[in-house]
C-alpha cells in the first residue's frame, strides 16, 4: 500500500486556503440557539446484560429539532464524579453494542458513545436512532443528503446532536464537568473537530483520529475511495450544482471548525490512507486554534491509523491534561 498523498515533508508545509463562508459563525450560532430553545429531555436507563463489571446505561437526549437521540454510557462502578470521554463513531456505524466499547471505562473514564442518526447499518453492532428529516435527490449514502442547502444538509443535524450531547453529559451527576473530552475516528474525527470548534473551553481535550470531512474541495477531487466519491458521483449528474454543493460543504469543513477550537488536541493520521487524504488532516491540524496540539503520524498505516497503540497514547495524553 503506497503513500496516498504528499510526502511528510510536504505535508508539514501544507497550509492551503480553505473556503470559509462569511456567515459561518452566524449560521452555527443560529443553529445552536434554535436547538437549545427546545428543552433538553434526558433519560438514563440501566442495562443488565453481558457486561457486568461496568455500569451500562442507555442515554436518550434531545438533539437537532428536539429529536430523541441515543447514546451508551459505560462507566466504572466506583462512586464520585469521573472524567468523561464522549465518542463519535465512523461513517455508517452506530453506537453498536456495549461490549464493543469497554476501553475507556477500563481506564477509569465515563465513556459516552453517540449513535449517529440515520446510520448504523454498515458495520459493528448497529444503530438505534432514526433521522426523521428528508432531503432532495441524493446519491446513495449520507454525503449528499440535503446538500443543496446548508440548512438541510445531513451533517447540520449530526453536528448539532453532538454539541447537545456534550452539553448534556456535562450535567450528569457522575461526570466531572471540567474534565470532558471528545474523540472519534474518521467521521467521528470530523464530528470531534466540529464540537471542538463550537464549544471551545467547555472541553478539556479533543482527540480527532484520521478525521474525515476536512478540506472538502481537495478531498472530493482527489480521494479515490468512498465516502468522498459520493459527492463526486452526485456532481457527475448534477453538473450545474458544483458551486452550490461546495458552498454547502464549506459550512461543515473540519478545517474551518479547527481554526475556532481552543481545547488542547491530539490528532492522528495514516500516511497510506486511501479514504481520508493525509493532506486534509494536516490542513485541519495546521489551522487548529489551540497552541497545545500534537499530531501522531503513522507512516505505514492506512485508515486504521494507530489502532489500540494510539488509544494508549490518548489515555496518557488525556491524563496529562489535569
Amino acid at each position: 500500500m503506497p503513500l496516498s498523498d504528499l510526502t511528510l515533508a510536504e505535508l508539514n508545509e501544507f497550509r492551503p486556503e480553505v473556503p470559509e463562508p462569511a456567515d459561518f459563525d452566524a449560521f452555527w450560532t443560529d443553529t445552536l440557539a434554535e436547538a437549545r430553545s427546545v428543552p433538553q429531555h434526558l433519560s438514563l436507563t440501566s442495562i443488565d446484560g453481558a457486561v457486568t463489571q461496568f455500569r451500562v446505561e442507555d442515554l436518550t437526549f434531545s438533539g437537532f429539532g428536539g429529536d430523541p437521540v441515543h447514546a451508551w454510557v459505560i462507566r466504572p462502578r466506583s462512586a464520585g464524579r469521573l472524567p468523561a470521554v464522549v465518542e463519535f463513531v465512523g461513517y455508517n456505524g452506530g453506537r453498536g453494542l456495549p461490549a464493543e466499547h469497554l476501553e475507556w471505562a477500563s481506564a477509569g473514564f465515563v465513556h459516552v458513545v453517540m449513535d449517529t442518526r440515520g446510520q448504523g447499518s454498515g458495520w459493528g453492532g448497529g444503530g438505534a436512532t432514526p433521522d426523521p428529516h428528508g432531503s432532495g435527490p441524493a446519491f446513495e449514502g449520507f454525503m449528499t443528503r440535503g446538500i443543496d442547502d446548508p440548512r438541510t444538509y445531513f451533517y447540520r443535524r449530526v453536528f448539532t446532536d453532538a454539541v447537545r450531547l456534550v452539553e448534556a453529559v456535562r450535567t450528569l451527576d457522575v461526570v466531572d464537568a471540567d474534565r470532558v473530552a471528545v474523540t472519534g475516528g474518521s467521521q467521528g474525527g470530523g464530528i470531534t473537530l466540529a464540537v471542538a470548534g463550537l464549544l471551545g473551553d467547555a472541553l478539556v481535550g479533543a482527540m480527532p483520529d484520521v478525521p474525515f470531512l476536512c478540506h472538502f474541495r481537495r478531498s472530493v477531487e482527489l480521494t479515490p475511495d468512498r465516502p468522498f466519491t459520493e459527492v463526486t458521483k452526485y456532481l457527475s449528474v448534477h453538473r450545474d450544482q458544483v458551486d452550490a454543493v461546495f458552498r454547502t460543504l464549506s459550512y461543515f469543513d473540519g478545517a474551518v471548525f479547527a481554526s475556532r477550537a481552543t481545547a488542547p488536541a491530539l490528532f492522528s493520521v495514516g500516511l497510506m490512507d486511501q479514504i481520508v487524504l493525509p493532506s486534509s488532516v494536516f490542513a485541519a491540524y495546521h489551522r487548529y486554534g489551540a497552541a497545545d496540539k500534537e499530531l501522531a503520524v503513522y507512516g505505514f498505516n492506512g485508515h486504521e491509523g494507530g489502532g489500540v497503540f494510539h488509544w494508549q497514547r490518548q489515555v496518557e495524553w488525556l491524563r496529562g491534561r489535569w
